[in-house]
């Protein structure tokens, strides 16, 4: 596979290296300390941002820090800070709200970045088309550990459920249950170095076919969010400050976060895909073993035989390298060895001078331990993508102790552009306590050419955009999210919905809005104008009523919105092909001119035959696209359509019977409707009071009718009854339904004669009786002949609808909503698939959206008009605050806020002083501390700390009882020199002899003073 690189993006450097081996990043999440989404976090990056916090003595307090340790002269109060570390959405990952509690943060942390991260990748969770694995890796939790102190191991009940919401063992098992990934699930830990291990395992199974996407998801925090006790000679910055490669390095600051990347073959990446974020060329791990000083230190051995490893694997030369986000935990001693091995490593394989920028993610958000390495990948993942290489944050000037001769690499002290070898390719450390080291390599992803219009490429297209959410609070930061990426990104609007589509699951509180550019979307999702709002059942969709209007509904081009609807073309197209061919044509040009006289389409002849096909049509594509009624009704004329849809007439039989319908009445006197908002008594008596002779048509509704005649009558009662109530002429030439149309009765009984009617598939509301008959019952051969002369009891079927299909949804099926505001006032919840009387196909894509946000299972992939998945704002998680109480300390008590009160004098006077406590000898409190540390006791004069087990860490611990046991501070330095017992004891005596010497001298001077 050679790689596509463009002319033009960068400079060509076409390579032989086999590409089938290469992986790409597909999607990334992350919390990190510093701003909350990943664009604007990149942004504080190359700023050179420092996201540490240093806590106030109350905020400790508060955390449940012990009082004593706040207020102990070594604890540093700093830490890389994640903000609302302790909310979670519970209810949309359906845990229970008391399990919550248990789980530890970071399981849920990792649940939420790695849903992000997957709809990132456009690959939703829960979607089971794509074997997914999980690579997980957690800090050890301290969030467990503060529950058993609290009391929590006491309840049997309990503690099973802790342990599995907080243990390492069961969160990629829970992230897989969860999100329902079916691939292999595992936890990966290796200190430090755990998630970038993670991504070499996914790596190596994506390679090896055990899944076809990849999913590593790290998190890192120690609870409570605080600071460190500086050891001396310890790791942890006695200052509060990382600063990685820097002269004034002296240790690190821990930080809280979590990350997470989705990795797929490359060779499986398609162009509808997102542009990964990069590559991965090659990833290698290893341990250091037992060359090196102590199981706590580094090897710059193992650190450069990992960086070699890696770049072997992935064919590359140490020369085409231009970054290295390094491991960089900002140790004097710790620096220059990784300096000195990434050196050693990059100029082996062919680095030059000065060509390798030096990244420190721990400078920036502090030390985030087992996710570490991943947000290490990350950022290394932003530079290659953005060309951008951002400064070490808080850099003053070099460590000493890093070499400079020869040496490839640089720290970059502000954000500069990359000026090395294309295409960017950078390596990403990390290194796990214990020596479990790892490497990555990885390269920008290959550019791809920007889609060029085609000529006389129309305007842009209607589109239908579809958001979801699990509860409405959380739908409109979805909906604001969306406007504001929209407004500033300026996307395809194609891509965004198919994104939206294709790559997000579909949510129980839903949003609909059409618009033909994202930025008219941005404005109608910001103003919520013209957007439709709903909620899925839990329970699946409501049972749907198909409604089909008649006569007097008909429009010039009425046709048009439905061709939004994929397959309502074609659907028409066999509709009119199965008219007489002149009538076709002209029912044609009637549904789609707009100046098609509508005085003609006024007129039965033509007006039944285009409502019917327009309506059948509508009906197919809805069909096609898998809404599925549950019973039919048609008003007058649009009996027909909603017969054919329920089987009772072939396409055929139905298009023969309407244009004979049309035809008959057509033959009849002309005459006129009217719809009045009254009860069919009322307008009757009008009637009847002013001499006029009119019959009713249609009783649609207890206060709703219709009322038809010759044209003079209508008009008469219009004129007199003006604005006493609500009264509409319909736009039809002939009273349906009257006594002038009885003379179409012989000539519609001779065109029934030639069909068989069938039995209905789906329950049908008839006019003629107002009640719905069951799927499966024989109609009567002149049910729809006599029904073009009685009246339409349209609101009884509507009842009788509510009676056989309770909760029931209804469509409108046909121009504009005439029968809508019927069916709502008999109680139906309505969506009328046109929403407007214009020809824009807004008003169909509208409805469907309607229904969509409704939760019907719409199909929705036509409808959106998609491209390429692209990138959109992730779900914007905001769940309640959530600890368990068993893990709030009990406040924490202050002895400089909460003095012993003094005994009153009387007791005073009979108690005697207390005794100074008894200098500690140095030599017994030496000797003891060593067999308390080492665990035993027969140590000789000259035996050596070290070789009796004792390492960096433990001479730490070392250090700090005795400083705390003697009241002295102990050089580090001297104490790591004095490796023997005798050689610390004696150390110990001299520091105590010195103080007392000094106060000797401080006592003489007083007195001579």
């Amino acid at each position: 596979m050679e790689y596509p690189y463009s002319n033009g993006m960068m400079e060509d450097v076409v390579t032989s290296r086999d590409r089938s081996l290469d992986i790409a990043v597909t999607g990334m999440a992350a919390r990190f300390p510093g701003p909350r989404g990943i664009d604007d976090w990149w942004d504080s990056q190359l700023n050179g941002s420092v996201h540490s916090r240093r806590y106030t003595r109350e905020e400790l307090l508060a955390a449940g820090l012990p009082a004593a340790l706040a207020a102990d002269p070594d604890y540093v109060p700093v830490r890389g800070h994640l903000d609302d570390w302790d909310r979670f959405d519970h209810e949309f990952f359906q845990v229970r709200k008391r399990e919550a509690e248990l789980m530890d943060p970071q399981h849920r942390w990792m649940l939420e970045v790695a849903w992000n991260a997957l709809e990132d990748a456009g690959f939703p969770p829960r979607d089971g088309t794509v074997v997914t694995s999980v690579y997980a890796s957690m800090t050890g939790s301290g969030y467990m550990r503060a529950m058993a102190r609290g009391g929590i191991v006491d309840d049997p009940g309990l503690l099973d459920e802790v342990i599995h919401g907080t243990e390492p063992d069961f969160m990629a098992s829970r992230v897989a249950y969860k999100l329902g990934l079916n691939g292999p699930a595992f936890a990966v830990q290796t200190a430090c170095s755990s998630s970038l291990v993670g991504v070499h395992l996914a790596v190596q199974a994506l390679l090896s076919g055990d899944c076809d996407q990849a999913l590593v998801v790290a998190t890192g925090f120690g609870y409570p969010q605080a600071g460190h006790l500086h050891q001396p000679g310890g790791v942890l910055s006695p200052t509060g400050v990382c600063r990685p490669f820097d002269q004034h390095a002296d240790g690190v600051v821990g930080g809280s976060g979590a990350g997470a990347v989705v990795l797929r073959r490359l060779s499986d990446i398609t162009e509808d895909d997102p542009l990964p974020y990069g590559v991965i060329l090659g990833t290698a791990i290893n341990n250091d073993g037992n060359t090196k000083a102590g199981y706590y230190a580094p090897s710059s051995a193992g650190q450069g035989r990992v960086i070699g490893a890696a770049l072997s694997a992935a064919d590359v030369d140490g020369g085409s390298i231009g970054y290295l986000e390094a491991h960089g935990t900002g140790t004097r001693i710790g620096d220059p060895i990784e300096w000195s091995a990434a050196s050693a490593a990059l100029r082996s394989a062919g680095a030059r001078q000065g060509t390798v920028a030096v990244g420190a993610l721990k400078a920036s958000v502090g030390h985030l331990d087992a996710a570490a390495g991943v947000a290490a990948l990350i950022r290394a993942l932003l530079v290659v993508r953005s060309g951008l290489i951002p400064p070490v944050a808080g850099f003053t000037a070099r460590n000493a102790l890093l070499e400079t001769e020869d040496c490839p690499l640089f720290i970059p002290t502000e954000a500069v552009p990359w000026t090395g070898e294309r295409p960017r390719r950078a390596g990403v450390s990390a290194f796990g306590i214990g020596g479990t080291n790892a490497h990555v390599v990885i390269e920008q992803a290959p550019p791809r050419e920007p889609a060029v219009p085609a000529p006389g490429a129309r305007a842009p297209r209607e589109r239908l955009v579809l958001l979801s959410a699990a509860d409405p609070e959380a739908l409109g930061r979805v909906a604001d999210g969306l406007a504001a990426h929209l407004r500033t990104h300026d996307p395809d609007l194609g891509e965004v919905c198919g994104t939206l589509v294709n790559g997000r699951p579909a949510l129980g509180e839903r949003l609909a809005v059409t618009g033909r550019t994202s930025a008219e979307v941005a404005e109608r999702l910001a103003g919520r104008s013209g957007v439709s709002c709903g909620t899925a059942p839990v329970t699946g969709p409501a049972p749907v009523v198909f409604l089909f209007p008649g006569g007097g509904t008909q429009r010039p081009a009425m046709a048009e919105p439905f061709t939004a609807l994929p397959g309502f073309r074609r659907a028409l197209d066999r509709c009119l092909a199965a008219f007489a061919s002149p009538p076709a044509e002209r029912i044609r040009q009637a549904l789609f001119d707009p100046d098609f006289p509508a005085d003609e389409l006024n007129r039965p002849e033509l007006a039944q035959p285009a409502l019917f096909a327009v309506s059948h049509a509508a009906a197919t594509a809805l069909l096609d696209v898998g809404v599925r009624p549950a019973a039919v009704c048609g008003h007058s004329s649009g009996e027909i359509a909603a017969a054919a849809v329920a089987g009772v007439f072939s396409l055929e039989e139905a298009c023969a019977f309407v244009s004979a319908r049309g035809r008959a009445m057509q033959g009849c006197p002309e005459g006129a409707m009217l719809a009045i908002g009254a009860d069919v008594k009322q307008a009757l008596a009008l009637a009847e009071e002013w001499g006029l002779d009119l019959d009713v048509s249609a009783v649609n509704g207890p206060d709703s009718c219709v009322l038809g005649g010759l044209v003079q009558d209508v008009e008469e009662y219009l004129r007199r009854v003006g604005d006493t109530y609500f009264v509409r002429r319909l736009r039809y030439t002939h009273a349906g339904h009257s006594r002038l149309i009885e003379p179409a009765l012989p000539a519609l009984t001779r065109a029934m004669a030639r069909i068989e009617l069938r039995p209905p598939t789906l329950p049908i509301a008839l006019n003629v009786s107002g009640r719905v008959v069951a799927a499966g019952t024989a109609l009567p051969r002149d049910v729809f002949v006599t029904q073009v002369r009685q009246s339409v009891l349209f609101g009884a079927a509507l009842d009788s609808l509510a009676e056989h299909v309770p909760d029931a949804l209804v469509v409108e099926i046909g121009p504009g909503r005439a029968l809508s505001p019927m069916a709502e006032a008999a109680g139906f919840p309505v969506v009328a698939l046109d929403q407007a009387d214009d020809a824009s196909g807004a008003a169909v894509l509208g409805g469907v959206g309607a229904l969509w946000a409704l939760g019907q299972p719409i199909a929705a992939d036509g409808l959106t008009g998609g491209g390429r998945r692209t990138r959109l704002p992730g779900y914007p998680f905001s769940g309640p605050r959530s600890v368990a109480p068993e893990a709030l300390a009990s406040p924490a008590t202050d002895p400089s806020r909460s003095p012993v009160p003094a005994p009153p004098p009387e007791q005073r006077s009979e108690e005697p002083e207390p005794e100074s406590p008894a200098p500690v000898d140095a030599t017994e409190g030496v000797t003891r501390i060593w067999a308390e540390l080492l665990g035993r006791d027969d140590f000789g004069a000259d035996t050596d700390f070290f070789a009796e087990g004792g390492d960096s860490l433990l001479v730490t611990r070392l250090i700090r009882r005795v400083n705390s046991e003697f009241g002295i501070r102990v050089p580090v330095r001297e104490m790591l020199a004095r490796r023997t017992l005798n050689g610390h004891i004696a150390m110990v005596r001299g520091i105590l002899d010195e103080a007392d010497e000094a106060d000797e001298a401080y006592e003489v001077d007083q007195q001579g003073g």
